[in-house]
Protein backbone atom coordinates (compact mmCIF):
# COMPACT_ATOMS: atom_id res chain seq x y z
CA UNK A 1 0.00 0.00 0.00
CA UNK A 2 2.97 2.51 0.83
CA UNK A 3 4.22 2.10 -2.61
CA UNK A 4 1.30 4.57 -3.41
CA UNK A 5 2.07 7.32 -1.66
CA UNK A 6 6.40 7.21 -2.09
CA UNK A 7 5.84 10.59 -3.94
CA UNK A 8 3.91 11.90 -1.20
CA UNK A 9 5.79 10.48 1.60
CA UNK A 10 8.96 11.71 0.38
CA UNK A 11 7.64 15.13 0.14
CA UNK A 12 6.65 15.27 3.55
CA UNK A 13 9.70 13.76 4.61
CA UNK A 14 12.06 16.64 2.90
CA UNK A 15 9.79 19.33 4.14
CA UNK A 16 9.81 17.62 7.33
CA UNK A 17 14.04 17.05 7.93
CA UNK A 18 14.41 21.00 6.92
CA UNK A 19 12.23 22.13 9.38
CA UNK A 20 13.58 19.81 12.15
CA UNK A 21 17.44 21.20 11.01
CA UNK A 22 16.48 24.56 11.12
CA UNK A 23 17.07 26.28 14.59
CA UNK A 24 14.62 26.81 16.86
CA UNK A 25 13.43 25.88 20.78
CA UNK A 26 14.16 21.82 20.39
CA UNK A 27 17.69 22.69 19.18
CA UNK A 28 18.33 25.32 21.84
CA UNK A 29 17.05 23.00 24.51
CA UNK A 30 18.43 20.02 23.41
CA UNK A 31 21.96 21.74 23.79
CA UNK A 32 21.57 23.08 27.21
CA UNK A 33 20.60 20.04 28.26
CA UNK A 34 23.47 17.98 26.58
CA UNK A 35 26.10 20.93 27.73
CA UNK A 36 24.69 21.51 31.46
CA UNK A 37 23.46 18.02 32.71
CA UNK A 38 25.47 15.51 30.24
CA UNK A 39 24.99 13.52 27.40
CA UNK A 40 22.11 10.95 29.17
CA UNK A 41 20.05 14.19 29.68
CA UNK A 42 20.78 15.07 26.30
CA UNK A 43 19.23 12.32 24.92
CA UNK A 44 16.18 12.06 27.09
CA UNK A 45 15.64 15.73 26.32
CA UNK A 46 15.36 14.38 22.60
CA UNK A 47 13.36 11.32 22.89
CA UNK A 48 10.97 14.17 24.98
CA UNK A 49 10.70 16.10 21.53
CA UNK A 50 10.02 12.96 19.25
CA UNK A 51 7.13 12.01 21.99
CA UNK A 52 6.17 15.81 21.57
CA UNK A 53 5.77 15.75 17.66
CA UNK A 54 2.99 12.68 18.56
CA UNK A 55 0.68 15.54 20.34
CA UNK A 56 0.82 17.29 16.50
CA UNK A 57 0.26 13.95 15.17
CA UNK A 58 -2.72 13.03 17.05
CA UNK A 59 -4.63 16.34 16.93
CA UNK A 60 -4.31 16.15 13.18
CA UNK A 61 -5.47 12.58 12.02
CA UNK A 62 -8.82 12.83 15.01
CA UNK A 63 -9.53 15.95 13.11
CA UNK A 64 -8.98 18.71 15.43
CA UNK A 65 -6.54 20.41 13.35
CA UNK A 66 -9.45 20.99 11.06
CA UNK A 67 -11.13 22.91 13.54
CA UNK A 68 -8.53 24.42 14.89
CA UNK A 69 -7.81 25.61 10.93
CA UNK A 70 -11.53 26.75 10.78
CA UNK A 71 -11.83 28.71 14.18
CA UNK A 72 -9.34 31.08 14.50
CA UNK A 73 -10.15 32.10 17.93
CA UNK A 74 -8.85 28.31 18.58
CA UNK A 75 -5.43 28.68 16.94
CA UNK A 76 -5.19 32.03 18.19
CA UNK A 77 -5.36 30.80 21.79
CA UNK A 78 -2.90 27.59 20.90
CA UNK A 79 -0.50 30.27 20.04
CA UNK A 80 -0.87 32.59 23.16
CA UNK A 81 -0.14 29.62 25.26
CA UNK A 82 2.77 28.11 23.33
CA UNK A 83 5.02 31.02 23.13
CA UNK A 84 4.13 32.12 26.35
CA UNK A 85 6.23 28.80 26.95
CA UNK A 86 9.01 30.10 24.76
CA UNK A 87 9.03 33.16 26.04
CA UNK A 88 9.53 31.52 29.72
CA UNK A 89 12.13 29.15 28.43
CA UNK A 90 14.01 32.40 26.70
CA UNK A 91 13.67 34.27 30.23
CA UNK A 92 15.16 31.00 31.99
CA UNK A 93 18.11 30.98 29.06
CA UNK A 94 19.10 34.87 29.74
CA UNK A 95 19.54 34.31 33.35
CA UNK A 96 21.81 31.63 33.03
CA UNK A 97 24.91 32.67 34.57
CA UNK A 98 28.91 31.64 34.70
CA UNK A 99 30.61 28.50 36.02
CA UNK A 100 32.60 29.75 38.76
CA UNK A 101 36.27 28.15 37.95
CA UNK A 102 36.81 26.72 41.02
CA UNK A 103 34.16 24.43 40.50
CA UNK A 104 35.22 22.78 37.78
CA UNK A 105 37.00 19.57 38.46
CA UNK A 106 39.39 19.23 35.73
CA UNK A 107 37.31 21.12 33.35
CA UNK A 108 34.81 17.69 33.24
CA UNK A 109 31.55 18.76 35.16
CA UNK A 110 28.17 17.50 34.85
CA UNK A 111 25.91 18.88 37.27
CA UNK A 112 23.26 16.32 38.62
CA UNK A 113 20.06 18.20 39.64
CA UNK A 114 18.21 17.04 36.90
CA UNK A 115 16.67 13.94 36.44
CA UNK A 116 15.55 11.62 33.11
CA UNK A 117 12.02 12.55 33.42
CA UNK A 118 12.72 16.16 33.69
CA UNK A 119 15.13 15.79 30.96
CA UNK A 120 12.33 13.95 28.90
CA UNK A 121 9.38 16.33 30.20
CA UNK A 122 11.40 19.63 28.90
CA UNK A 123 11.94 18.24 25.50
CA UNK A 124 8.34 17.20 25.62
CA UNK A 125 6.79 20.24 26.58
CA UNK A 126 8.94 22.36 24.01
CA UNK A 127 7.98 20.53 21.68
CA UNK A 128 3.89 20.05 22.08
CA UNK A 129 3.49 23.22 22.76
CA UNK A 130 5.88 24.95 20.13
CA UNK A 131 3.44 27.07 17.82
CA UNK A 132 5.45 26.64 15.04
CA UNK A 133 5.22 22.97 15.02
CA UNK A 134 1.24 23.34 15.17
CA UNK A 135 1.46 25.76 11.99
CA UNK A 136 3.27 23.16 10.35
CA UNK A 137 0.96 20.72 10.44
CA UNK A 138 -1.36 22.51 9.71
CA UNK A 139 -0.07 23.61 6.78
CA UNK A 140 1.69 20.52 5.40
CA UNK A 141 -1.98 17.74 6.55
CA UNK A 142 -3.43 19.98 4.40
CA UNK A 143 -1.60 20.83 1.65
CA UNK A 144 1.22 18.30 1.25
CA UNK A 145 -1.14 15.02 2.40
CA UNK A 146 -4.08 14.21 0.32
CA UNK A 147 -7.68 14.07 2.05
CA UNK A 148 -7.78 10.65 0.67
CA UNK A 149 -4.33 9.30 1.61
CA UNK A 150 -5.32 5.94 4.04
CA UNK A 151 -5.12 6.82 7.74
CA UNK A 152 -2.73 3.74 8.22
CA UNK A 153 -0.52 5.64 5.77
CA UNK A 154 -1.11 9.22 7.79
CA UNK A 155 -0.01 7.07 11.07
CA UNK A 156 3.12 6.29 9.25
CA UNK A 157 3.89 9.34 8.33
CA UNK A 158 3.76 10.44 11.94
CA UNK A 159 5.03 8.00 13.29
CA UNK A 160 8.38 8.66 10.93
CA UNK A 161 8.34 12.32 11.92
CA UNK A 162 8.19 11.40 15.42
CA UNK A 163 11.81 8.58 14.83
CA UNK A 164 13.40 11.53 13.24
CA UNK A 165 13.02 14.07 15.08
CA UNK A 166 14.28 11.79 17.71
CA UNK A 167 17.14 10.92 16.13
CA UNK A 168 18.19 14.12 14.87
CA UNK A 169 18.45 15.40 18.61
CA UNK A 170 19.57 12.82 19.73
CA UNK A 171 22.67 13.34 17.25
CA UNK A 172 22.67 16.92 18.40
CA UNK A 173 23.19 15.19 21.78
CA UNK A 174 25.57 13.01 21.40
CA UNK A 175 27.94 16.31 19.90
CA UNK A 176 27.47 18.56 22.22
CA UNK A 177 27.67 16.35 25.20
CA UNK A 178 31.63 15.43 23.59
CA UNK A 179 33.95 16.11 26.48
CA UNK A 180 36.00 18.63 24.57
CA UNK A 181 32.54 20.43 23.54
CA UNK A 182 30.95 20.54 26.85
CA UNK A 183 34.22 22.08 28.58
CA UNK A 184 33.90 24.83 26.21
CA UNK A 185 30.59 25.67 26.97
CA UNK A 186 30.28 25.11 30.50
CA UNK A 187 33.15 27.84 30.48
CA UNK A 188 32.24 30.17 28.04
CA UNK A 189 28.40 28.71 27.17
CA UNK A 190 26.26 31.00 29.61
CA UNK A 191 26.60 33.88 26.74
CA UNK A 192 24.85 31.35 24.41
CA UNK A 193 22.07 30.66 26.62
CA UNK A 194 21.72 34.66 27.25
CA UNK A 195 21.91 34.91 23.10
CA UNK A 196 19.49 32.09 22.41
CA UNK A 197 17.52 33.31 25.22
CA UNK A 198 16.73 36.37 23.19
CA UNK A 199 16.22 34.61 20.10
CA UNK A 200 13.72 32.04 21.54
CA UNK A 201 11.95 35.45 23.00
CA UNK A 202 11.98 37.26 19.64
CA UNK A 203 10.61 34.05 18.19
CA UNK A 204 7.52 33.34 20.69
CA UNK A 205 6.86 37.18 19.84
CA UNK A 206 6.97 37.00 15.93
CA UNK A 207 4.58 33.57 16.02
CA UNK A 208 1.90 35.95 18.10
CA UNK A 209 2.09 38.04 14.90
CA UNK A 210 1.97 34.99 12.49
CA UNK A 211 -1.58 35.04 10.67
CA UNK A 212 -3.74 31.73 10.79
Amino acid sequence: MLSNYWGEFLGLAMIHFLAVVAPGPDFAVTIQQSVKFGRLAGVCTAIGIGAGISVHVVYTLVGISSLMHSTPWLMEMAKLVGSLYIIWLGIKFIKSKPVNPDTLESKNIIQTSQSKWQAFLMGFMTNALNPKATLFFLAVFTTVVSINTPILIQVFYGLWMCIANTVWFVLVSVIFSNVLIRNKFMEKGYWFERVMGIVLISFAIRLLFISV
